[in-house]
């Protein structure tokens, strides 16, 4: 079995005088999509941002390809390959597409190829290169914080609710994009509320709780198991 591309031992993390983490263990597998699930306010984004490091751990470890990076900074951490698409999209809205994207390839040019690979994944960026990101529709602003992501190849990509607010159209975009992006060999954390896009992309799954992880298991047995999502995340569903 191979290393994980990022384990989490005993993390704590705080926002203000709040306590959110409260010793998260978490393993993500190399190559696959991991669902880091769980209602609403447990600490999921929290998780995210103390990955990347944008929130500092004030105790535990994060191990990231075999590195020790708890205390590394949030330019070291996407140097050695991690991509995060935050919940709030963080494009710049005042600069064009193309400007956008340009930023986001941070190591040089874009690559031509890579950039074509975007553009069949989200077609109208292509059509909106040279317009202001702020003149986006919500579904396509989104695409584009995908996208920034995706201009350099990364080992981890850590993604907030990608298909929050969508309509299903777009929906049906996010998810095949992603799906892409796994077909290549990448290795994704993605916190999703929409259960159904978590079912049909997710291979192993995280469930928090009260600022811990409280399951770990396959998706498919999660997706499978309407008592065990009823017990974990209050859904109220039938297993297909």
């Amino acid at each position: 079995m191979s290393e994980p591309i990022l384990a989490l031992s005993g993390v704590h993390a705080d926002i203000a005088q709040y306590h959110i983490l409260q010793g998260v263990d978490l393993v993500v597998p190399r190559g696959g999509v991991t669902m880091l699930l769980g209602r609403n306010g447990v600490g999921k984004t929290t998780t995210l941002r103390t990955i990347m490091g944008h929130l500092k751990a004030r105790a535990g470890v994060i191990r990231f390809d075999g590195a020790n990076v708890t205390s590394a900074a949030t330019a070291v951490r996407a140097r050695a390959g991690m991509g995060f698409v935050p919940e709030d999209m963080g494009i710049f809205t005042d600069l064009t597409v193309e400007e956008n994207m340009i930023l986001a390839a941070a190591s040089g040019p874009l690559d031509g190829e890579r950039l074509e690979w975007i553009f069949a994944a989200f077609p109208p960026l292509r059509t909106f290169w040279k317009s202001e990101a702020g003149n986006l529709s919500g579904g396509q602003k989104q695409m584009l914080s995908i996208a920034r992501a995706m201009a350099e190849e990364r080992k981890l990509y850590l993604v907030d609710e990608p298909t929050k607010g969508l309509a299903p159209a777009i929906i049906s975009t996010m998810a095949g994009a992603l799906r892409d992006l796994k077909r290549r060999g990448a290795s994704i954390l993605l916190v999703e509320q929409n259960f159904s896009v978590a079912k049909a992309l997710g291979d192993s799954a995280a469930v928090m709780d009260d600022g811990r992880i409280v399951w770990t298991g396959s998706m498919a047995e999660l997706g499978s198991d309407a008592a065990l999502q009823e017990r974990l995340m209050g859904l109220s569903m039938e297993a297909p």
